[in-house]
């Protein structure tokens, strides 16, 4: 199955697609969609840093030839999040949500929508994780040779895991509640299962050492 993860923006837009099965989710393409640059076959100035409906419309065709290409069978994206200080931000956003969510529902494709802090548990452990930690622990999850850049890719990357990695768990919710306050519990619970057993392995191999020089 494959999970296309996508980081909306006006200015870049960030898309990554997984495929999923047993063991970690593969690579299959990444990438981002500037939308401040000309088309290369379009003598069109106004897209040059044009207007928001220009950007939208560029938008559109884009995400439609990319959901066309790699034939997700789920998209995800992250909940809308407002900032009481910069409610201009989220009005924005909404714009370019809206164009993303006629495009996957125009293909009866999945939408599912993750809260940021689950994304940046699952990936790093802490659901308050910077920018530069989400691009190591993408590099880290891919064994990338390098950094994941620009970020607006690597948290399409993250989105596209996550949402691959639970995608029993958040299928079954509704889709305003992916990412819910149970789910996110329920991935610490086993980060904190997992991290039990390293210690425990530890102890284990300290006192194996400690029999051994004795």
């Amino acid at each position: 199955m494959r999970v296309l993860g996508i980081d909306p923006g006006l200015r870049v837009t960030g898309y990554a697609c997984v495929r999923g099965g047993a063991g970690r989710a593969q690579l299959v393409e990444a990438g981002v969609i500037r939308l401040l640059a000309k088309p290369a076959d379009s003598d069109d100035c106004t897209m040059l840093g044009g207007s928001v409906a220009a950007r939208l419309v560029r938008l559109d065709a884009e995400l439609s030839t990319i959901l066309d290409r790699v034939r997700p069978s789920a998209v995800a994206i992250e909940g809308l999040f407002a900032h009481r200080a910069h409610p201009a931000t989220a009005m924005v956003m909404g714009h370019t949500r809206g164009v993303l969510v006629r495009c996957v529902h125009a293909r009866g494709i999945k939408l599912l929508e993750l809260k940021p802090a689950l994304v940046k548990k699952h990936m790093t452990g802490s659901g308050r994780a910077e920018k530069g930690q989400m691009q190591r622990a993408v590099q880290a999850y891919f064994s990338l040779a390098t950094l994941p850049t620009p970020a607006d890719m690597a948290d399409a990357l993250a989105i596209a895991v996550c949402a691959c990695d639970n995608l029993g768990a958040l299928a079954s919710d509704n889709p305003g509640q992916a990412g819910s306050d149970e789910l996110l519990a329920r991935i610490a619970k086993r980060r904190g299962a997992g991290a039990k057993d390293k210690r425990k392995a530890s102890k284990e191999l300290l006192a194996a050492v400690r029999r051994s020089e004795g």
